[in-house]
């Protein structure tokens, strides 16, 4: 038996071994599965066969493992290797994507949904990586701000996806363009945009940029893609998730752009949808494990604890909200799972039953559940939740809301082939 048929399929998807104490971005294993996934993408296949060299040399460190013996056995592997996802790419596309800051893939099911296929993904969490790769089977490439991730980019596609953080930029003494942005997550988006010419630009940030360093980021921005980078860009607006039907009160700013060429004439944003989603549709229907229900002890002191900021004018986190309302903006950090619980009953017997911080609360008050966020957010149910409850809980909080984006790369999607 050859070398390259010693190993087993499931070798392909091991976590490697590392002796260093920190862990280096593993763009050749993101290569290997985008090639995968995106129809033996050449662009991809030195990457992917990079990374079964570095398999056999780990599996067989006495044996000299060749590029030819590693693409032999990548080829020999091939049709077993490529796994049933929950969200494969459509076939055939409609047009072609590019999703940075990628986190779980909100962007990704949106454009999907409207026919467009993913051809590059980056995301530098690596428990968002692995939520990304249980739905999508693709490892999102690493560190954007890394020349050697954007080296990996293809040369041409439709359109740029970018949920950016907003961070501030110098511009005291400068007129405030591309070269302010330096140092910033947006100077790389902007970057990518100058070296690639998308079609478009699709940008998701929070509705505080629209006021973050008394207006100037924002208007550093524009002036970099409209001046600096020559795309038309109309007016950015802010959208809240709970008009496009999911019960979540989220308001995000949108910054969408055509390249001047295509000349896209009378750009319309999209409306929202009637009627409005609440609590309600979203709650679980199975009885939910009593880990989420809120102890006594720890009532009490939310009660306590809200009591005393309110008598000083001050907010608090905690709120129970009605189901027929809709949800806080859901958030990963602070007192984020306590600003949305909810009343709920179903738990059979709420005595004995112990919470593991204390007697269970008879009310039946509990946080919500992370498919319950899932939904907040928009993600279908088949979306697969593979990391502890705490990430799930960062991770949906960072994510977009999936409808909002969906309308939003709709009506893009109609400026470029109506244009």
């Amino acid at each position: 038996m050859s070398l390259e048929h010693k190993i087993s399929k499931e070798d392909f998807y091991q976590k490697p071994r590392r002796t260093r104490v920190v862990e280096e971005n593993d763009n050749t294993k993101a290569s290997f599965t985008h090639f995968l996934y995106q129809e033996h993408s050449d662009r991809y296949k030195k990457g992917a066969v990079d990374y079964v060299q570095e398999l056999l040399a780990r599996k067989f460190p006495q044996e000299n493992v060749s590029l030819e013996v590693a693409e032999s056995a990548l080829q020999y592997y091939l049709p077993q290797l490529q796994k049933d996802v929950p969200f494969p790419e459509p076939q055939p596309a409609k047009f072609t994507f590019i999703d940075l800051f990628a986190g779980i893939g909100g962007f990704r099911i949106a454009m999907q949904n409207l026919g467009g296929a993913c051809v590059f993904s980056s995301e530098w969490d690596k428990y968002s990586q692995k939520t990304y790769e249980a739905n999508f089977g693709e490892i999102p490439f690493g560190d954007i701000t890394q020349e050697e991730t954007k080296q990996y980019i293809p040369k041409q596609f439709d359109i740029l996806c970018a949920g950016f953080p907003c961070q501030a930029f110098s511009i005291a003494g400068k007129r405030g363009g591309f070269e302010d942005t330096r140092g910033t997550l947006f100077f790389d988006v902007a970057e990518i945009i100058k070296r690639h010419q998308p079609k478009a630009f699709f940008l998701e940030n929070v509705k505080g940029l629209t006021n973050h360093d008394k207006g100037r980021t924002l208007a550093t921005i524009l002036h970099t893609l409209r001046e600096d980078l020559g795309y038309d860009v109309p007016e950015p607006q802010v959208f809240n998730a709970k008009d496009f039907g999911v019960p979540q009160n989220r308001e995000r700013i949108f910054i969408v752009g055509f390249r001047k060429d295509l000349n896209v004439q009378g750009f319309e944003y999209p409306r929202g949808c009637e009627p409005q989603r609440c609590i309600a549709d979203i709650i679980e229907e199975q009885e939910v494990s009593v880990k989420y229900y809120l102890s006594n002890q720890y009532l009490d002191t939310l009660i306590k604890h809200k009591a005393r900021h309110e008598s000083k004018g001050n907010g608090f986190g905690y709120e129970i909200v009605p189901h027929e309302s809709v949800a806080n903006a859901v958030v990963c950090g602070g007192m984020g799972r306590e600003r949305n619980l909810i009343y709920d009953h179903r738990l059979t017997n709420f005595s004995p039953v112990t919470h593991i911080k204390g007697e269970v609360n008879r009310q039946g008050i509990r946080k919500m559940t992370p498919r319950e966020w899932a939904r907040l957010q928009g993600f279908p149910d088949k979306f697969q939740i593979v990391v502890a409850d705490a990430q799930a809980y960062r991770q949906f909080g960072n994510s977009v809301a999936v409808p909002a984006i969906q309308a939003m790369a709709e009506q893009v999607l109609r400026g470029i082939w109506y244009a």
